[in-house]
């Protein structure tokens, strides 16, 4: 099995050498906790001693080889997506908290990652109804 030998950052992606020479890569918006970190908290990691997992422990953050396997990019031509476009001020983390879900869900969503569910679109068109409602009789 392919073992991590390092990783490295741009702006945009995070990158994986195997101990086998392949180069692998993921978008950050893949992983929020990384995308929204700063450069000095992303080279803070370590790799475990089977050379399979990378853990940050400020950010309370871990991820296995396997995840670079993945191919799909981000599509931020989805409904979530477009709708946090249209209002750029939304606070993701209490969106998130509004809907009972993990910031990180929310935000793969937002970054066309992960694909919610009917019920679960539903849930954050709810959610964001409810807001302006709120918002509205203030």
């Amino acid at each position: 099995m392919e073992k991590i030998k390092n990783i490295w950052f741009d702006e945009n992606r995070i990158y994986l050498k195997t101990t086998e020479g392949r180069v692998l890569s993921r978008p950050l918006e893949a992983y929020p906790e990384l995308k929204e970190a700063s450069m000095e908290q992303r080279n803070d990691f370590t790799i475990d001693d089977e050379g399979t997992s990378i853990r940050w422990e400020d950010l309370d953050a871990d991820m296995h080889i396997s995840s670079f396997y993945e191919t799909s990019e981000p599509n931020n031509q989805n409904e979530v997506a477009k709708m946090f476009a249209r209002f750029p001020w939304l606070n993701v983390s209490e969106v998130a908290r509004a809907i009972g879900i993990n910031k990180s869900l929310l935000a793969r969503y937002i970054y066309g990652i992960s694909k919610p569910s009917e019920q679960r679109l539903q849930q954050i068109r709810y959610t964001l109804h409810a807001l302006g409602t709120e918002l509205q009789s203030a």
